[in-house]
């Protein structure tokens, strides 16, 4: 447990600033090959090895070990309930299904959005995957460049490293169940 803890942490403060395992082996003073053992969880590295690494990724050593004693491994969302993350000028709104879980490999949310709110003019891009259903409503998504009208029930898969953009065109609220993976920082 705490192996893998270590190691999904490790993999993910990494990736998040762009560092292959090489770099980082060059920042830390700790070879590639301990890195690779610690992010698939084969080994649980020593105090010393972890502070250099933590140091190198501008990081507290606590960050590694803190969700090992926090959390839950088992979240329970009543319905129409979540805990709400994030409020855009009353246009939209989002409530996490799965915070409160323990080092999660994925995030769940309900996102309300009111008539014409939208993502923004550019297109977003980041790491991992995203995965969007209707549950009330339409929602209108660009994904690098090929539009996709979704309604009620629909849903829609993608890679978030293609350039992406959603819009609730309708004059009416619409409801989106979100998952993400990596889990945003929220």
């Amino acid at each position: 447990m705490v192996k893998r803890l270590i190691g999904r942490k490790l993999k993910s403060s990494r990736l998040k600033r762009d560092k292959t395992i090489q770099v980082l082996a060059e920042m830390s003073h700790v070879s590639s090959n301990m890195i690779s053992r610690i992010e698939r969880g084969l080994t649980i590295p020593s105090v010393e090895i972890l502070m250099k690494i933590a140091d190198a990724l501008g990081l507290s050593l606590s960050y590694f070990v803190e969700e090992a004693e926090k959390g839950n491994t088992v979240v329970f969302t009543p319905s129409g309930q979540g805990k709400p993350i994030f409020f855009f000028e009353d246009k939209h709104r989002i409530n996490s299904l799965t915070q409160g879980l323990r080092d999660p490999g994925f995030s769940v949310f309900v996102d309300t959005l009111e008539p014409h709110c939208d993502s923004g003019e550019g297109g977003m891009v980041h790491t991992g995957e995203e995965f969007a259903m209707v549950l009330e409503g339409s929602l209108d998504f660009d994904i690098e460049g090929e539009g996709f009208h979704l309604e009620q029930g629909d849903s829609l898969c993608f890679k978030a490293s293609l350039p992406h953009r959603w819009k609730n065109s309708s004059d009416q609220q619409t409801k989106v169940l979100w998952a993400v993976s990596p889990p945003p920082n929220v």
